[in-house]
């Protein structure tokens, strides 16, 4: 029965494997559309008959070649698509475009198949969902609470499930706020690898479409097919392709705000979540370290009580001046703000935003990533009706410094909270590391098992990543401190290495703790004699391998290791002539294992 088909994607291409018609998976999507009872969701729904022409042309089922084939998905109605209206929740400011967003076209190419645009608040300005003359969309989980903005349609109709996935834009927390809110995933990919073209601006240098998905695989899986560099886009950053989805490292240190600067705004359940989450994080092998978060707080200060307010003001200038009525009267007053601030202002804040990077840049330094509540709190439609615009500003405790600092972010389920409300965390991490954080995300998700939105769905096994590393990748055996939570880990994440599996050498090799140096300093010889021993396989750049190279000393250099199921792989080999007067350790079986038992 269809009306019981989950819309992960695991799940439609196994069906359409078995022989499902698309053509009847989107007829679905309009049921389920029609089934919801909430207009507030969509803005606009394209006709059923333009959609079975994309259908036709889909060709055979061919997830290999369109990894996307066959999922229904919409997008926010700030983003263009080929003869369809764009409102940004203006009336008065529509146009039809004449061609598809580059990001809308590039998802279609890859398989999916548009079925509508969705309510947002107006011109992107918000994090509550409701500020739009048209009615707001209803949160998922229950309509007492907002569903959370700016990208408040997309979030409602995946976890609806009315489609497999859902573009949003985040600037300030738009495509996180609402992932929370509605208990799905919401992914905000680093600045630049997502194309801004054919999407109506709301701060220009901040602005990133994001995507909504059931889960982290299929939000990653979209991802890596909306990642196209767009020469057009003069915002536009070219990190190469996405890598696939990678196992989560053995173990790895993650930053938290510290006691003192973790505000919850007195609601002592979304605090408790927040622990439990950082208990299940512990449990997949992180290490968590306390940050003080004074500078983050200062810099989301600067996002709306700053010059970058007059970035909104730029986008919509001239019809703000032309037809000021049109504009919501919250949103008006919001980016009418910007008249406050002189462009002396605007180079004072850059420089008290470089000021701030400085700072956060070491605090970053010792951790692989960061994990924060995606709320500090819930807010009822009636505390907005009291207060637009307080609330708002809290919603945005832990996202509105996301952008400012160049970080990616990756919104998860977590746990519900004893009063059935969602719990929820957002991870971060530096510019590039997009694949990182996808990582702990598909087995923190699955370890708390949150089924998506209201659907009732389960969350699938994430696929099997791939052991071998990537053609445009060098995979690389590390033995000692370049593991996973090591101190020179950073060596390889910081060059956008990823790890790809955990595995034993043959048992022809000796470990030392090498005289000189550091006081603890590994080194691996093969020999006549010796043991299996614990390493790391990961896949570092092909392009960045030698910058990696140029930081090994003697006697240790990169050779080729056996491994226990017999495959070679590049790895950190020792000299013999630098074992003299070392302590072999090979009985401890690994470093880390040596390590262990020194403390």
């Amino acid at each position: 029965m269809l009306q019981d088909q989950p819309f992960d994607f695991a799940s439609l291409h196994f069906a359409y494997a078995e022989g499902t018609n698309p053509s009847d998976v989107i007829d679905e999507c309009y049921r389920r559309l029609e089934a919801a009872g909430d207009p507030g969701i969509f803005l606009h729904v394209i006709d059923r008959s333009a959609v079975q022409t994309a259908v036709e042309a889909l060709g055979p089922f061919s997830p290999m070649e369109k990894p996307l084939w066959g999922i229904p998905f919409a997008i926010k109605d700030n983003i263009d698509a080929a003869g369809t209206p764009t409102t940004a929740a203006c009336p008065a400011f529509a146009y039809t475009a004449e061609k598809d967003a580059f990001v809308v076209a590039a998802l279609c190419a890859a398989g999916a198949i548009l079925i509508g645009k969705t309510n947002l608040d107006q011109f992107a300005t918000g994090l509550v969902g409701v500020r739009s003359p048209y009615a707001p969309p209803k949160n998922a989980l229950d309509p007492a609470i907002v569903p959370g903005g700016s990208s408040s349609g997309s979030a409602v109709a995946v976890a609806r499930g009315i489609v497999g996935f859902a573009l949003g834009t985040d600037t300030a927390g738009s495509g996180r706020v609402p992932a929370a809110m509605n208990r799905i995933v919401g992914l905000k990919p680093t600045l630049g690898t997502v194309s801004n073209s054919g999407v109506v601006p709301a701060c220009r240098t901040l602005d990133t479409v994001s995507i909504f998905a059931l889960n982290v695989a299929d939000a990653h899986c979209v991802f890596r097919s909306a990642a196209r560099f767009d020469p057009a886009d003069p915002y536009a950053r070219d990190f190469g392709p996405q890598p696939p989805l990678s196992p989560l490292p053995p173990r790895f240190r993650i930053g938290i705000p510290d006691t003192a600067t973790r505000p919850f705004f007195g609601d002592r359940e979304q605090a408790a979540s927040f622990s439990r989450a950082l208990e299940d994080i512990a449990a997949l092998g992180g290490d968590i370290v306390a940050i003080d978060f004074t500078a983050f707080h200062q810099v989301s200060e600067l996002l709306y009580d700053g010059p970058w307010v007059a970035e909104r003001h730029a986008a919509i200038e001239d019809f703000l001046t032309t037809s000021p009525d049109e504009v919501h009267p919250v949103t008006r007053s919001i980016i009418e703000q910007a008249k406050r601030f002189s462009a002396t202002d605007a180079f004072r804040g850059f420089y008290r935003l470089q000021e701030l990077k400085r700072e956060i840049s070491a605090r970053l330094s010792d951790v692989d990533a960061l994990c924060v509540p995606s709320v500090p709190t819930f807010y009822g439609l009636a505390d907005l009706a009291a207060d637009p615009i307080g609330p708002n500003s809290r919603l945005g405790t832990y996202t509105n410094f996301v952008n400012l600092l160049d970080l990616c972010g990756l919104t998860v389920p977590v746990a519900a909270r004893t009063d059935g409300r969602p719990g929820s965390v957002t991870l971060l991490a530096a510019a590039g590391r997009d694949a990182a954080i996808a990582a702990l995300g598909v087995a923190l998700h699955e370890r708390c098992g949150q089924s998506p939105g209201v659907t009732g769905w389960a969350v699938p096994p994430p696929p099997t990543p791939p052991r071998a590393a990537a053609p445009d990748e060098i995979a690389l055996a590390v033995v000692g401190a370049h593991m996973s939570g090591l101190p020179l880990n950073h060596e390889l994440t910081r060059l956008g290495s990823r790890f790809l599996f955990a595995a034993k050498t043959a048992p022809v090799y000796r470990l030392y703790n090498l005289p000189g140096g550091p006081p603890y300093r590994p080194g691996l010889v093969r020999g006549a004699t010796g043991s299996a021993v614990a390493i790391e396989v990961w896949a570092v750049p092909a392009a960045r391998f030698g910058d990696f190279m140029r930081g090994i000393p003697a006697p240790l250099g990169i050779g080729t290791l056996t491994l226990e199921d017999g495959t070679d792989v590049k790895g950190f080999l020792c000299e013999a002539d630098g074992t003299i007067g070392a302590k072999d350790v090979t009985r401890y079986g690994g470093w880390r294992a040596y390590l262990e038992s020194l403390s």
